[in-house]
């Protein structure tokens, strides 16, 4: 290995070991949000014996993520049993390792990119890793790094950096003449697993399509090849294009709220070109109060002027956009970079119903985002005549900025607690980090309790939460639970929970609040039956909730509440709502004769009976 090789080698082993230290602060940390279904209460990951039996149920098993998500499922499940448990620190420690490996990989593609891009292999040689370390030591790189469930998008971003690479390399062989087959392959075979990771992987096309629009420019040295590879991407581009107008859009589209949020498709557009201004202001103004983590507090945008951000926000990315396509030729680096940053956000800022911001979408991004803004300090500092030794000075002082930034948010992710009391701090409007908090008191004091000497401030904590954020439930209904543990519940505090509950959108986190009531009153709270009643028939009245749902409720009712025939119309909409197949009516029908009630079991099984026949006579096209 030539002599500069190997210091490249050491150069980027030190950035990847950098990168993986800036995050220890965050350990042991603990599981928090979407970590607690996908990993804490997915009992498929939990093995005890490492063997291809068990590796095969859990890569093959349903997952609450979705099922084309395999490799990190498998490696959730490797940390269990390396851990002997739901241990947060083994779990969170592989990620830093990722994150580490991707810095490295990261910065041999950096490397190879500056020189097929014309920059001098001495400069290449310490601006690509100074690029990577910019990537991986930026703040922003928390919530993906430490939240461990993310690490689905950070696997995701190692394969295709790694795929990048290698069609980087397959490309540089075929300008020089060769053949690249190689490269192309593991291209593919790369792209292959990162699909395996998350969804959003499907995006390698247009990252490269970036790379020959930007760097490569469709160059081979034979012409009928770069011929090819022009319609090639044509043909593809305008394909991809048809099926997103003709089958992407008319599935997604709602005009009306989508279901379980709180805006249509174009409210969502509209909102995401200030939620991708937001982002991109996160990320060249890196301070850790500009990063909340929770972004359920967002008011998405319901006119070009409501509020009035959302039209220059519209303009400022259509500008930034517009620079970067006049200057694909002069600034390609810059120009690469503002497309893989807007590539990326291509699916989580479209017409899909996802919720309107998280972090960890910038992982990927990010890479696009600190290539550009590296050229464009780049190109300052040659025209302002900024000395080499100035230039690594400034560089130096900025990846210290970075990381002790990336550090002191590492700090706070140390414990639940920490988090979600930060979390209220920088997002006050959050209904989400004031709950967290709240539950975080509960438990922290011994639970749902009386005797919990936190039970006061977990109480003042959903209060508080309460009135910050009128749009939500889940702090309402938290507050009725605790106060009435404590014993002071009031009419007042029912009447207030009713009349939200009444007026209030259905989004995901409102439709869970009868969970939330449910669970309660099964652990032994003993919330008021007719409020609660009450608040179990608004909820399906306003919550398009779904049979299983529904089953839970009228379970719920007749055995906990010891009233069957209050929970009788709960099953019969979950009947009519679900297969006709189902075996409810006959599960149930036999569980109500055990209990002595006959006529509530001839009931259930009249509906049962009426549902089969109206799906059959449907099938067999009678009316």
């Amino acid at each position: 290995m030539p002599i500069t090789n190997r210091r490249f080698l050491l150069s980027s082993l030190i950035v990847a070991l950098i990168a993986g230290l800036l995050f220890t602060p965050g350990l042991p940390g603990a599981f928090v949000f979407d970590d607690i279904p996908n990993i804490v209460n997915n009992q498929t990951l939990q093995i005890t014996q490492l063997d291809a039996d068990s590796l095969a149920k859990v890569a093959f098993s349903p997952q609450p993520s979705g099922n084309m998500r395999m490799l990190p499922t498998l490696s959730f499940a490797l940390d269990y049993w390396r851990g002997g448990g739901m241990d947060p620190a083994v779990f969170k420690t592989t990620n830093i390792v990722i994150h580490a490996l991707t810095a490295f990989a990261l910065a041999w593609f950096f490397l190879n990119l500056l020189l097929i891009s014309g920059v001098p292999g001495a400069r290449a040689r310490w601006v690509a890793p100074a690029l990577a370390m910019a990537w991986a030591a930026h703040p922003l790189q928390v919530s993906s790094v430490l939240y461990v469930v993310q690490r689905m998008q950070t696997m995701g971003t190692l394969f295709l950096v790694l795929a990048l690479w290698a069609y980087l390399k397959a490309r540089q062989a075929q300008i020089e003449g060769r053949s690249g087959r190689t490269g192309l392959l593991c291209a593919a075979l790369l792209w292959v697993v990162a699909m395996g990771c998350k969804e959003d992987s499907v995006l390698l096309p247009a990252y490269t399509l970036a790379l020959e629009l930007t760097v490569l420019r469709f160059a081979a040295a034979s012409p009928r090849l770069a011929s090819r590879l022009r319609r090639g991407y044509l043909i593809a581009a305008l394909a991809g294009a048809a099926a997103y107008v003709i089958v992407v859009i008319p599935h997604y589209w709602q005009w009306d709220v989508y279901p379980g949020r709180d805006f249509s498709t174009w409210e969502r557009l509209l909102t995401q070109a200030r939620v991708l201004c937001m982002y991109l202001w996160q990320i060249l103004v890196p301070l850790p109060q500009h990063m909340p983590f929770y972004y359920d507090g967002l008011q998405p945008s319901r006119g070009l002027l409501q509020p009035w951000t959302t039209l220059p926000a519209i303009a400022l990315l259509l500008a930034l956009l517009g620079v970067a396509w006049r200057l694909r030729t002069r600034w390609p680096l810059f120009a690469l970079g503002v497309f893989l940053f807007f590539s990326a956000h291509f699916i989580t800022s479209n017409v899909v119903g996802l919720e309107l911001a998280f972090e960890h979408r910038n992982n990927f991004a990010l890479i696009g985002a600190v290539l550009a803004v590296g050229s464009l300090l780049a190109h300052a500092s040659l025209r302002m005549r900024v000395r080499p030794a100035m230039q690594a000075t400034l560089c130096v002082a900025l990846m210290i900025a970075l990381g002790s930034a990336t550090m002191l948010r590492a700090h706070t992710w140390r414990s639940s607690l920490a988090l979600e009391r930060t979390s209220t701090q920088l997002a006050p409007n959050s209904a989400r980090a004031w709950y967290l908090l709240c539950a975080d008191y509960v438990e922290s004091g011994g639970g749902a309790v009386r005797a919990n000497p936190l039970l006061d401030q977990a109480i003042e904590t959903c209060g508080t939460g309460a009135t910050a954020a009128p749009y939500a439930l889940s702090n309402l209904a938290m507050l009725v639970v605790l106060k009435t543990i404590r014993g002071d519940v009031t009419p007042h505090d029912w009447d207030r929970l009713q009349q939200r509950m009444q007026t209030m959108r259905m989004t995901v986190d409102n439709r869970g609040v009868f969970l939330l009531l449910m669970t309660n009153a099964r652990n032994g709270v003993k919330l008021d039956k007719h409020e609660l009643l009450k608040a179990l028939e608004t909820e399906v009245q306003r919550g398009q909730l779904e049979p299983f749902n529904l089953a839970s409720i009228g379970y719920f009712i007749k055995d906990v509440l010891a009233e069957p025939d209050l929970a009788i119309p709960y099953f019969v909409q979950a009947i009519k709502a679900a297969p006709p197949k189902d075996p409810l009516p006959q599960q149930l029908g036999a569980e109500l004769r055990t209990e002595g009630r006959p006529d509530l079991a001839e009931t259930i099984e009249q509906v049962g009976l009426a549902r089969r026949v109206t799906a059959d006579a449907s099938r067999n096209g009678n009316p």
